[in-house]
Formats: C-alpha cells, structure tokens, sequence
C-alpha cells in the first residue's frame, strides 16, 4: 500500500532505513508546523510518580460503593439486574469499570508504541520531535492507569480480541496516514469521549483526577491529528479519499460493536454468579424493546468525539455518512463548532497544571498552540 503524503512534513522512510535520518540535508528542512504544541508541553506537564499532582492512596470502598453511575451500565438495563441484589449490582459495576479501564491502558501502551514508531519513519525534525514529545506524555499515561488499576483492582484484565487487533495493526503499519487517522483521530477521539464521560460520571475522585490529568495531554494529540487532516484531505485523489474513508468507517463499527460486547464478559458474569450464556441472552433480548433500546444508545455517545473528529476533517461523505448517522445526527454535529467535548475539562485541568508548574502562559494561550 502506498503511503499517502500531500505534505513533506509527514514524508517517511522504511523504520530500518536509519541511514536515511542521517541525511545531512534532512536536518535542515523541519517543518514549523508542530512547534507550538512542542513548545507548550512544559506548562501542561504532569508526573504520576509524585503526589503533588495526584495521589494513588486515596482510599475508596470497593464493595460498597459504585466507581461510577450504575445508570450507565448497559447490563443493569436488562433482566441480569434482577438476578442480583445491590452487593451483586456494585460488583458487577466495579467488574465492568476494570474492564473498561483495562482497555484504556491497553490504548494508551498503544498510543506510546506508535507514537515511538512514528519516531523511526518521520522524515522530518519538527514532526520526529512532536512524535518523541507524545511518546513521553503517552508513557505516563501508561504509568497514571497502571497505578490507578492496582490501586483499585490489583492488576489489569487481557485485552480484547477486537482492541487488540486494531492496535497491533496500527502500530506496526508502515503508512503514516494509517498511523494518525487509526491513533490520532479514530482512538484519540474516542478516548476524549470515554474520559469526558468517566469524568462526568465517576464517583472515585480519584479516577476523575486521572482522566482529567490525561486530558490535558490528550486534547493536543488530538489537535496533531486535525493538523493532518488540514494538510492532506483537500488534496487527496477520489481514490486516495475512499480509501481512508472506507478504513475509518470500518474501524469505528469494529470499535462500536465489540468493546462492549457482551460475549467478552463472561468472566465478569461469572463473577457475580450468573450464566455468561444466559446473561448474554438477557443483553440481546433486552435490545428488541424500543425504549431500554433508546436508553442504551445513550453509550454511543462516547463515539461522538471520534465522529466529529471524523466529519469536521472531511473524512466522512455522503458514502459513509448513513453509518454514523445510525448513532448520532449528523446535520446536528456539522454544526457544532470545532471545541470537542472535553475541551473545557481539559482546559480547567491545564489551568491547574500552569499554576502548579509556575507556568508563565495562561491555559487559553496553550490550547490556543494546539490549533
């Protein structure tokens, strides 16, 4: 497959053709495109490992108490709530929530390996330099999770076949239009989605803290992948479009339709002393009533980020536009404008890091470097 570049500032080369990096000529041709957000990183810097930003010991009772609002789970929507009592309702809840937060550390080791890949196959010093920076803001990300995990559950679960296909796909693809349409815009996307929500939802302070922390990373890395879009969609062929515009949309439905599936919970059910067989019926026959159908949508919403991000890049046309439009409105999302969800959260969470960090930029003045 060919790598689709529009823009020199992503030209790349094999990731075993070092040589090519020590390109005399290649130093001197760096694209100014990515400076800002480079340079913006001191300010919005954070360290999971010390406690003056956050503190992995608060403490928060497991068995008594949601990690989040039990409204939101999509089980207790269905007959498997009246298999249980509420000790059984708060740990299927919590059991849930492991899961899903497994998967965001899944995305973030994700994120970082790529983002190292990218190190190895960008041409150019300003898009390398970006691609390092976001390696090292991904590597705590992975380190904030972790610790968040073995605070509440002890260790993370498997990944899911689903995730962990497209992630090995992504990260090992020498396309760099794969790479930031996959990471960038799709994941990226939908992560803002997911952290908004866990941030609005959570009642551990403590995970409202780390998703707030993370979004203040995030919502630049999301911005890296607008800077693409700006730079290489108007330019693409009918066929160079169609091609990525058909992978999106295939991606998204992989992503809706498996990561929270409930045939990857069994051991979950099992857990709280139900039939995975049984509860998976119970899921599916509970999707036939229109009304707990329409309430349960209410989960897509986390997807909103991801289409928007797709729809305002110009990805999305007329070709594709009935897949999402299935979930969101469409005419409705176009005119929005460009702020995503999550900007505000990130925004007050960059607030607190300037002052922290004794910053001399205000938080618009570093949301502003990532237009």
């Amino acid at each position: 497959m060919e790598n689709i570049t529009k823009d020199p500032a992503y030209n790349a080369v094999d990731p075993s053709d070092f040589p090519a990096m020590l390109d005399v000529n290649r130093y001197g041709q760096r694209s100014t495109a990515f400076d800002k957000i480079i340079s913006a990183t001191h300010d919005h810097f954070w360290d999971p490992l010390d406690m003056k930003y956050i503190d992995f010991h608060q403490p928060f009772d497991m068995e008594k108490e949601y990690l989040i609002n039990p409204g939101l789970n999509g089980d207790l929507k269905t007959a498997i709530a009246d298999k249980l009592d509420e000790k059984g309702k708060i740990k299927l809840v919590n059991l849930d929530m492991s899961w899903t937060m497994s998967s965001i550390l899944h995305g973030e080791q994700g994120a970082l390996s790529l983002s190292a890949s990218l190190c190895h196959i960008l041409r150019d010093p300003g898009a390398q330099e970006y691609a390092a920076n976001q390696t090292r803001e991904e590597a705590r990300h992975v380190t904030a999770f972790s610790k968040y995990i073995h605070a509440r559950w002890g260790k993370p679960v498997q990944v899911g076949p689903a995730l962990g296909d497209l992630l090995n796909d992504i990260v090992l693809s020498p396309l760099v239009w794969k790479k930031i349409v996959g990471m960038q815009m799709l994941i990226e996307g939908l992560a803002m989605g997911a952290f908004a929500s866990l941030w609005k939802e959570a009642r551990d302070p403590l995970l409202r803290q780390v998703c707030q922390l993370v979004m203040t990373d995030e919502a630049f890395h999301h911005k890296f992948g607008k800077i693409w879009a700006d730079r290489t969609i108007p330019h693409l062929s009918k066929a160079e479009h169609e091609l990525i515009e058909d992978w999106a949309a295939q991606v998204f439905q992989v992503l809706l339709f498996n990561l929270g599936s409930p045939n990857q919970k069994e051991w979950i059910y099992r857990e709280v002393g139900l039939d995975p067989v049984w509860c998976q019926q119970a899921f599916m026959e509970a999707l036939t009533d229109a009304a707990i159908r329409k309430d349960m949508e209410e989960a897509t919403n986390i997807f909103r980020v991801l289409i928007k991000t797709l729809l305002k890049a110009g990805i999305i046309t007329d070709r594709t536009r009935g897949i999402y439009a299935a979930y969101v409105d469409m005419a409705e999302l176009y005119a929005e404008g460009d702020r995503m969800v999550g900007d505000d959260i990130a925004e007050e969470g960059i607030r607190y890091l300037v002052a922290l960090n004794g910053g001399k930029m205000t938080a618009p003045s570093l949301m502003m470097a990532a237009e």
